[in-house]
């Protein structure tokens, strides 16, 4: 029994801990959003894929111990440019460098949204289907909603918190009389 105390213990810690650093990262987040009119819709393009590359990215799935020994692990990109010659240019993360290969040799188009950020002279890419406003608002939702789950997680940690120091405090002046 004192063995589950202690493991719900420091289970709870540790998502404590998670709580905080989410909505910390989503408050950060939200304040950078771009709003929808940052963004300049330059319609959408047909993307198609031209080669597979490694690259080294960090090693986030691991244990602790693995990661510390791997810090970083090889996946497969493949690259996209646009049939029309504008320059755009997209990338997506293949499972094995063959099936990116496989698409390459296929020749198979991806049509995608361009939303021109004029403020730093960047661009991004989103399915076609989206426009500026729809692509902010689900980040914005995004960012929201991991606030209000850490946010009640850390409230719901704090008030179980204090029922347990109040219940404890109770038992021990119920004994004292």
């Amino acid at each position: 029994m004192e063995k589950l105390k202690s493991m719900v213990y420091v289970a709870g810690i540790m998502l404590l801990i998670l709580a905080v650093t989410a909505g910390g990262l989503s408050i950060q987040y939200l304040a950078e959003l771009l709003p929808a009119s940052s963004y300049e819709d330059k319609g959408v393009y047909t993307f198609l894929p031209y080669q597979v590359l490694p690259i080294q990215v960090q090693n986030k799935g691991a244990s602790s111990r693995s990661r510390r020994i791997n810090p970083t692990k090889t996946v497969y990109m493949l690259y996209y440019r646009d049939t029309s010659g504008s320059g755009y240019q997209w990338r997506q993360q293949t499972v094995t460098r063959e099936l990116g290969q496989e698409l390459v040799e296929t020749g198979a188009t991806v049509e995608r949204r361009v939303l021109s950020i004029s403020a730093n002279h960047s661009y991004i890419t989103v399915e076609p289907g989206q426009t500026a406003e729809s692509y902010t608002a689900g980040l914005r939702q995004r960012y929201i909603i991991i606030l209000a789950l850490a946010g009640a997680y850390t409230l719901l940690y704090g008030l179980v918190w204090c029922i347990l120091i109040w219940m404890k405090k109770a038992k021990r002046d119920s004994q004292v009389w």
